[in-house]
């Protein structure tokens, strides 16, 4: 098979963890499955991750979606059975 073929054929997704998103699997795609270092791999993923929940919070803030930091620990306390 030429080098050409083998960058073609899609990458097994059950190589891949099971907890990714789809953006992280659609990028993970394009990588040469014989190069992949799987601690490397589960790095980028979660840097990806992170920054995609990153830009997520900005959206939220600037659509309004807020809330008083009050609130949020009150949820917090009672949602982990914590006494304030």
């Amino acid at each position: 098979m030429s080098r050409r073929q083998s960058q073609t054929q899609p990458f097994e997704s059950t190589q891949l963890p099971q907890d990714i998103s789809d953006r992280s699997q659609v990028l993970v795609t394009f990588l040469d499955p014989g190069k992949i270092d799987p601690t490397k791999l589960r790095q980028l993923i979660d840097q990806l991750e992170t920054i995609a929940g990153i830009g997520q919070g900005f959206e939220e803030l600037n659509a309004g979606q807020t809330r008083l930091i009050g609130d949020f620990v009150q949820e917090m306390q009672q949602k982990y059975g914590i006494s304030g």
